[in-house]
C-alpha cells in the first residue's frame, strides 16, 4: 500500500510539473526564433547549441524548483522584481527579432564556416536559454512547483521531488528535439513561410515579455497600495 501511495505521488508530481512547465517553455514556438538567432550556423553547430540549451534549461529549472526561494530570500529579491527585470530582457530580445532582416540563404551559407565554437558557447545561455526559453515565467512556474514538493512524510517528499525532476528532464528533452530539428520542421514552409512564422513568433514573444513585466509591476503596485492603506489605517 505504501508503495502504491509513493507511485501515485510520483505520477501526480510528474504530470503536474510537466503540465506546468512545458506550455510556458513552448518549444515549437521558439524554433523559428532559434533559427534566426543562429543564422549562418552549420547543422553540427546548431545540434551542439540545442544540446547546451537543453542542459542549461534542465539545470536552471531544477535549481529554481529546489532552492529558488532560498536564493531569492538570501539576496532579498522578490519574485515581482525578477518578473520585471526578466520581462524587460524578453521585450528587448523580441523587439530586435521583430525588426530583424528576412532570412537570406546565401548570406547564411557565407557565414556558415565562420560560426565558431565560441559563438555557440556564448549564445547557449543568453539569449537562447535565458530569457527566451527559460525566462521569468518558467522560473516562476518552477518555484511554484517547488512549493508543492514538501509533504509530511519524507518518502512522499522524495517521490514528489523525483517525479518533478524527471518532468524537468522530459521538458528539456522536448526543447532539444524542437531546436535540433527546427530547420527540418520549417524547411517545408519555405523562406517566405519561415519569415512569416518567425515574425509571428517574435511578436508573441514580445507580448509575452510585456505581460511578464506587467504581472511583476502589478504585484509591486498592489504591495505599495497595501502598505499605503495600512499606514493610513493606523494614522491618527
Amino acid at each position: 500500500m505504501a508503495f502504491n501511495d509513493l507511485a501515485i505521488n510520483f505520477g501526480r508530481s510528474f504530470l503536474f510539473a510537466l503540465a506546468t512547465l512545458l506550455p510556458i517553455l513552448n518549444p515549437p514556438a521558439v524554433a523559428p526564433i532559434f533559427l534566426t538567432l543562429t543564422e549562418g550556423a552549420s547543422a553540427n553547430a546548431r545540434s551542439l547549441l540545442a544540446q547546451r540549451v537543453a542542459v542549461n534549461i534542465c539545470v536552471m529549472l531544477a535549481i529554481a524548483m529546489i532552492a529558488g526561494n532560498l536564493v531569492l530570500d538570501f539576496f532579498g529579491i522578490s519574485l515581482p522584481i525578477i518578473r520585471v527585470g526578466g520581462g524587460l530582457l524578453v521585450v528587448a530580445t523580441a523587439w530586435r527579432l521583430v525588426g530583424a532582416s528576412d532570412y537570406d540563404a546565401e548570406h547564411a551559407q557565407n557565414m556558415a564556416e565562420a560560426y565558431s565554437f565560441d559563438q555557440v558557447r556564448s549564445k547557449a545561455f543568453y539569449p537562447l536559454t535565458f530569457p527566451m526559453i527559460c525566462g521569468p515565467g518558467a522560473l516562476s512556474a518552477a518555484l511554484t512547483v517547488g512549493v508543492t514538493l514538501h509533504a509530511e512524510a519524507s518518502f512522499d517528499t522524495a517521490a514528489n521531488l523525483a517525479g518533478s525532476l524527471i518532468a524537468i528532464g522530459v521538458a528539456s528533452l522536448v526543447v532539444y528535439f524542437c531546436l535540433r530539428f527546427a530547420a527540418q520542421f520549417l524547411h517545408k514552409l519555405g523562406a517566405n513561410g519561415t519569415a512569416v512564422l518567425m515574425r509571428l513568433s517574435s511578436f508573441i514573444l514580445l507580448c509575452l515579455g510585456v505581460q511578464i513585466v506587467w504581472d511583476g509591476a502589478h504585484q509591486l503596485l498592489l504591495g505599495l497600495l497595501r502598505e499605503a492603506a495600512a499606514i493610513s489605517g493606523v494614522s491618527p
